[in-house]
């Protein structure tokens, strides 16, 4: 494995078009912005990985602050724990996050990728996990009432057993009203998480919190901003709903702050924002030391892999975001995740389509 060597790393960023529409309580994804990695190494393993923009306005800063985090590691040895100390370390001054942090974590992924096709396996075999199923949850939208119904009963078809959606309404009638159509279409068996993407101030939190309790949410999602532990933790000391955070904290500094301050009862980090598969590890480490249930946001190809071999697993998210441009070998069977045995993340890129889309 050490004498994999990085040859070159091309980075390329598209905007493709999303199934849903992705609408928050916050503001509306109407496309999926992504920059593309690709690690050439001496060998034939050529690491995968993507990033997600959130807006098209980012695409070009991304980009380029990927593009330049290559320059340094070009002529390395493929070690990510060793390149990931090296960025923190050279970017301790300015402050390791941000867009930093996500384009190091979409370079970290690639490498991992690279050495698990080196070795001839799976990402989840080559971190010593075995072959397992997963039950999963299916991510919606803001949908109103007809469309989360109807997305919702599509759900349950294709055998899922835990459903989100966003809400966050202007009214507290109107989240009830999406929350209890949810139930009556889904029934008991299936768990509904709901998310607000911080849209709340902690009294109007705590007060549709309770509101929402009689319909047994499984977890209410982000209710106030992720980054003021000290609301989070209001909330959910007034909550007898689990509250789940995690998406946002950029690296493993942010999330034991949060673990510490008791802001959450649920751990969700996002394997680009976290810092890579290397992160990721460090994050399932303190979930494990916190007893804090992890699932996973976004970026399934990778996230199904790092939570087959994560100590306390809880739920992977299903919402394709790069189908696209993403040919996936995970599938989504009867509500499970199933990894295959296909080398590394398991998947590759649709280049015809990725033509469409460049920017």
């Amino acid at each position: 494995m050490s004498s994999l060597i990085i040859e070159r790393v091309d980075v390329r960023a598209v905007n493709v078009p999303l199934e849903y529409p992705i609408y928050t309580a916050v503001g509306v994804v109407d496309t999926s912005p992504l920059i593309l990695v690709d690690i050439f190494t001496n060998s034939s393993s050529v690491g995968k990985a993507y990033l997600f923009g959130y807006s098209p306005a980012m695409l070009s800063s991304l980009k380029s602050v990927t593009k330049d985090l290559s320059k340094i590691i070009v002529g390395m040895k493929v070690e990510p724990f060793a390149i990931n100390k090296l960025l923190e370390e050279k970017f301790q001054l300015l402050g390791y996050t941000g867009l930093l942090r996500m384009a190091g974590s979409g370079i970290d992924m690639a490498l991992w990728d690279a050495l698990a096709k080196s070795a001839g396996l799976p990402l989840y075999k080559f971190l010593g996990g075995g072959a397992r199923r997963i039950k999963s949850y299916d991510s919606h939208s803001m949908d109103g009432v007809s469309l989360a119904a109807q997305r919702a009963e599509a759900s349950v078809k294709q055998g899922f057993r835990g459903i989100k959606t966003k809400i966050g309404y202007e009214t507290l009638e109107e989240d009830l009203n999406v929350v209890s159509k949810l139930r009556e279409v889904v029934g008991d068996s299936v768990d509904i998480m709901v998310d607000y993407n911080q849209s709340l101030a902690v009294p109007e939190a705590i007060k549709r919190i309770k509101a929402l309790q009689a319909e047994g949410i499984a977890w209410v999602e982000e209710p106030v901003s992720y980054f003021d532990d000290d609301a989070c933790a209001k909330v959910r000391s007034a909550s007898n709903v689990a509250i789940q955070i995690g998406e946002n904290w950029l690296g493993t500094e942010q999330m034991i702050k949060s673990l510490r301050a008791e802001a959450c009862d649920l751990s969700m980090p996002d394997v680009m924002k976290i810092g890579g598969v290397t992160g990721w590890l460090k994050a399932s480490a303190l979930c494990e030391a916190f007893a804090q249930p992890m699932s996973s946001h976004l970026f399934q190809e990778y996230s199904a892999h790092l939570l087959a071999v994560s100590p306390t697993t809880h739920w992977p998210e299903r919402m394709d975001i790069a189908k696209a441009v993403v040919d996936s070998s995970l599938a989504f069977v009867d509500g499970d995740a199933v990894l295959s045995d296909e080398h590394g993340a398991g998947f590759v890129w649709k280049e015809s389509e990725i033509e469409k889309y460049i920017v």
